[in-house]
């Protein structure tokens, strides 16, 4: 049996409890998603660890994003390479530059709020 590619990986991920990039980590995590995170601190939410190193991640479906347009720039090529099914841009992070190059290498774009996916069933 094929592994499925069913990860989400968080990026711009923050230890701060209050950050919408947290509570997203803590409710994938209570909807049971296999999360993983990359931010600028090392630490832990919920059981998922920060890590501060782009790696080489395998079974990523979706990518979500908690990084502001000229942020993302540093994370492009990394994305891409990761070959996600969609990419989430959540509010503020909105960027029709990457969408385009997105696209261009067919990966779904999705300009909404992970929260409300996740609170709608929508994930």
């Amino acid at each position: 049996m094929m592994a499925t590619k069913n990860e989400t990986l968080v990026i711009g991920a923050s230890l701060k409890p209050n950050r919408y990039s947290n509570i997203a980590i803590t409710r994938l995590r209570n909807n049971e998603q296999t999360t993983k995170a990359i931010g600028l601190r090392e630490g832990e939410v919920e059981d998922v660890k920060i890590e501060t190193k782009l790696k080489d991640f395998q079974n990523i479906d979706t990518v979500t994003l908690y990084l502001n347009p000229k942020r993302q720039r540093d994370y492009y090529e990394y994305i891409i390479s990761l070959n996600p099914r969609r990419v989430i841009f959540n509010p503020g992070t909105e960027n029709p530059d990457f969408y385009k190059m997105l696209r261009e290498n067919k990966i779904q774009v999705e300009v909404a709020c992970t929260l409300v996916l996740l609170s709608t069933n929508q994930y």
